[in-house]
């Protein structure tokens, strides 16, 4: 009956895990669209583009994953405060790292932006797992 319990619950996480990760991919390309339209396009900052596009992926990031990653039953009146929160920090880090990597580091900034997109994604789904979509029990 343990196991049981324990292999339901590795397979709930392998399943959060990879919708996460398909979610965060279609995220992700929104916001490196956003940040090359504004970089190539329009001569904007990389650290700004990235962060507009971020803040504006991060929408589309909420509703798929409240939906279909975490399933979450959670009235938006509390889940989406707590992602809100989430994605700041998240948002923070972003900045962070990407005028790091830019402007202290000197790395091109799609390369920058890849690293930074690899450590943002680990804060995002422990966050939201633990604290945004946690489902009551």
């Amino acid at each position: 009956m343990m196991q049981g319990m324990v292999s339901s619950s590795l397979r709930e996480l392998l399943r959060q895990g990879i919708s996460f990760l398909g979610v965060g991919l279609i995220a992700t390309a929104v916001q490196y669209l956003i940040l090359l339209a504004l970089v190539e396009l329009l001569g904007w900052s990389a650290v700004v583009s990235s962060s507009i596009g971020f803040a504006i992926s991060a929408l589309l990031n909420y509703f798929l994953n409240y939906r279909y990653t975490f399933r979450s039953n959670s009235a938006h009146h509390r889940a989406f405060p707590k992602f809100a929160a989430v994605a700041g920090t998240g948002l923070a880090l972003n900045a962070i790292l990407m005028e790091l990597f830019i402007n202290k580091m000197q790395i091109y900034y799609l390369l920058a932006q890849l690293l930074t997109t690899g450590i943002v994604l680990v804060w995002n789904f422990l966050a939201n797992r633990l604290w945004s979509f946690r489902t009551s029990e």
